[in-house]
C-alpha cells in the first residue's frame, strides 16, 4: 500500500462521518466511519521504521478537517474567520487525540484490546471540550443521533456520551470482524465472537430504546404555552428598530392565541433591545410596557430576552469579567439574559452562562490581553460576558410552578441543562436566535440539540427562536410543533410538567468522568513506559 492511499482511507472516513451527521445525514454509518482511521493507525504502528510518532496525526487529520468542514461550515455566514479557525483547530484536535492513542498503543502489548483505549480517550476529549473557554462539542459523537430519537430514548439514563461510547465500541467490534475475516481466522469462533459482539452492541440498544418510546407516557400535568417567532432580521433590523415597537411585534403575535387559559407567554433571546440596568429595573420603559400587558392578562407570565447590565456598587468586589466605565473608576457587567415577569412585583431573571466563543466570550484574554481585539461583532454587547454561577429556576406564584429557561448555546450542554432540572425545573424554555446562520445546517442542527435535553431529563421544552425554528418538544424527543425558518408567527400548545428525576439527570456526565480517570491512568502508563522504555502488558 502506497501513502497516498492512507490518505485516502482518511479521506472516507471524513465523508462517512459527515453524511452521518444531522440534519439529512444517516447515523448508521457513524458504526463505520472510525473504521478507515483504525486501519490507518494500525498501519503505521505495524511499520514504526518508515513513520515517526507522530504521522497518525497528519494522516487522520484530513477526516476531521472535512467532518467539520461539511458539517459546520455555515459558521461562516456570521464570521468567516472564525469559521476557519474553528474548522481547523478542531479538526487539529481530533486529529491530536488519535495520535495520543496511537502513542499509547505503541507502548503496550495486546494491540487489540489495546484499541479499546480509543473509547476512553476520545469520550474524554469531548468531556473537556464541554468545559474548556474554546468549548466547541457541536460535533460530540452522540450528538449524531439526534433526528433518530427513536435509537436513542437511553440518554435518560446515559447522556449524549452513552451514544459516544455507542459509536465507538461498535466500530471497534466491527474492524476486529473485518480483520479476522482478511485474516481467515481459524477456528470460526474467532470470526463469529466479534460479529455476534457487534451485532448485539448495535440490536440491544436500539430495541431498548424503541420499547422505551413505545410504551413511555407521560404524566397529565398541563401548562399552557404560547411561543413567539417575530422573524426580526438581526443583521438588518434587530439593533436598528425601536425596541417598543419589536415588543408589540412579539405581543402582538402572542394576542392572536391568547385566551384565559394562557400560562406563559415565550418570546425569544435578545427581543429587549433597550439597555436595561439590573440596578434600576423599575426605569425600563420595556419592562413596564410588559407588566402593564400583563395587568391586562394577569394569569399570563412572560419569558423574554434581553441584553442588561448591573453596576457594581462601591465596595462590592469586581467580577473578572467587570467593565470599567470610561468616565468614573466604576464598573459594570454586561450580560445575555432572560426575563420572567408576571403579577408580582418581583421580576426575576437569569444570565446566560454557557458563553459562545469568540461572540460573547474571549477565551483566556485576561491572559492574552491582545485577543480581545478579535471579539466577532453581531450586533449588541461586545467582549466577554458575565455569568451566573447557578443554574436559576423561576417561581410562578402563588402555585410555586418552577421552570427555566436556557439561552441560545446553552442547549449544547447536557448536564449543564440538567442541573436546571435538579434544581427544580418541572418544564424547561429555550430561547435564541439562531437567524446569523441564513438558512444553511446551523439552525436545523441547533434545534436538534432540544429533543436529546428532552429525552436525558424526560422534561417538556417550549423553544422560541426570532427567526425560526421555534417549535414545541414532547418527553421523548418528539417535535410536536414547529414555525418553519425565518417565517413570522406564533403556536400554542399544552405541555406537561414533570418533577422526576432521570439516572442522568441525578448523575450528569459519569460516563465521561469514569472515561476521564482511565485516561489519565492509561497516561501515566504511557509516560512511564516511555521514560523506562518498556512495554506495559494489559
Amino acid at each position: 500500500m502506497k501513502k497516498y492511499h492512507l490518505i485516502l482511507l482518511s479521506v472516507l472516513s471524513g465523508l462517512l462521518l459527515a453524511m452521518a451527521w444531522p440534519t439529512r445525514g444517516f447515523p448508521g454509518l457513524l458504526f463505520i466511519a472510525f473504521i478507515p482511521l483504525l486501519f490507518i493507525e494500525d498501519y503505521i504502528d505495524a511499520r514504526r521504521n518508515d513513520f515517526n510518532r507522530f504521522s497518525v496525526l497528519f494522516y487522520v487529520y484530513p477526516a476531521f478537517l472535512i467532518w467539520c468542514g461539511l458539517t459546520t461550515y455555515w459558521i461562516w455566514k456570521s464570521t468567516p474567520a472564525g469559521a476557519v479557525g474553528a474548522v481547523m483547530v478542531n479538526a487539529l484536535l481530533m486529529a491530536f487525540v488519535f495520535n495520543i492513542f496511537h502513542i499509547t498503543k505503541r507502548n503496550i502489548y495486546s494491540p487489540w484490546r489495546a484499541h479499546y483505549i480509543l473509547v476512553f480517550y476520545w469520550i474524554s476529549f469531548e468531556f473537556f471540550h464541554l468545559h474548556w473557554e474554546l468549548n466547541w462539542p457541536w460535533l460530540n459523537l452522540g450528538n449524531g443521533f439526534a433526528n433518530y430519537i427513536k435509537w436513542i430514548q437511553w440518554y435518560e439514563f446515559t447522556g449524549a456520551f452513552g451514544g459516544t461510547l455507542w459509536v465507538l465500541v461498535v466500530n471497534i467490534l466491527i474492524y476486529h470482524l473485518f480483520i479476522k475475516i482478511k485474516q481467515k481466522a481459524k477456528p470460526i469462533k474467532k470470526i463469529l465472537l466479534p460479529a455476534v459482539s457487534a451485532l448485539l452492541f448495535i440490536l440491544i440498544p436500539l430495541i431498548i430504546s424503541l420499547y422505551i418510546y413505545h410504551n413511555y407516557r407521560e404524566k397529565l400535568n398541563p401548562v399552557s404555552i404560547i411561543i413567539t417567532q417575530p422573524n426580526i432580521d438581526p443583521y438588518t433590523e434587530q439593533y436598528t428598530l425601536p425596541p417598543d415597537q419589536i415588543i408589540e411585534k412579539n405581543l402582538d403575535l402572542a394576542i392572536s392565541e391568547l385566551d384565559e387559559e394562557t400560562d406563559f407567554i415565550v418570546c425569544p433571546e435578545s427581543a429587549i433591545q433597550e439597555q436595561v440596568w439590573e440596578n434600576r429595573l423599575e426605569y425600563s420603559g420595556i419592562l413596564k410596557q410588559l407588566k402593564k400587558f400583563i395587568y391586562e392578562h394577569p394569569r399570563t407570565g412572560i419569558v423574554i430576552g434581553a441584553s442588561t447590565f448591573r453596576e457594581f456598587l462601591p465596595g462590592e468586589e469586581i467580577s473578572r469579567t467587570a467593565r470599567k466605565f470610561s468616565d468614573v473608576d466604576l464598573y459594570y457587567d454586561a450580560y445575555n439574559t432572560v426575563f420572567y415577569l408576571d403579577t408580582t412585583d418581583i421580576i426575576q431573571l437569569s444570565h446566560k452562562s454557557r458563553l459562545t466563543p469568540g461572540v460573547e466570550i474571549l477565551p483566556y484574554s485576561r491572559y492574552l490581553k491582545f485577543i480581545e481585539k478579535f471579539a466577532i461583532d453581531l450586533g449588541g454587547t461586545i467582549g466577554t460576558l458575565g455569568t451566573d454561577p447557578e443554574r436559576k429556576v423561576f417561581i410562578r406564584q402563588p402555585d410555586s410552578l418552577k421552570f427555566a429557561a436556557v439561552i441560545c448555546y446553552e442547549s449544547v450542554f447536557g448536564e449543564f441543562f440538567s442541573q436546571f432540572v435538579r434544581n427544580g425545573a418541572e418544564f424547561m424554555f429555550i430561547i435564541t436566535n439562531d437567524g446569523w446562520w441564513d438558512d444553511t445546517p446551523g439552525h436545523r442542527q441547533h434545534l436538534l440539540f432540544a429533543p436529546l435535553r428532552a429525552i436525558e431529563t424526560r422534561r417538556s421544552i417550549a423553544r422560541s427562536a426570532n427567526t425560526g425554528i421555534s417549535a414545541f418538544i414532547n418527553h421523548r424527543g418528539d417535535i410536536c410543533q414547529s414555525i418553519g425558518y425565518w417565517k413570522p408567527g406564533v403556536i400554542k400548545q399544552d405541555i406537561n410538567a414533570n418533577s422526576r428525576l432521570t439516572f442522568y439527570t441525578k448523575y450528569g456526565n459519569y460516563i465521561a468522568r469514569i472515561s476521564c480517570f482511565i485516561s489519565g491512568i492509561f497516561l501515566l502508563y504511557t509516560l512511564a513506559a516511555a521514560l523506562m522504555k518498556r512495554k506495559i502488558r494489559i
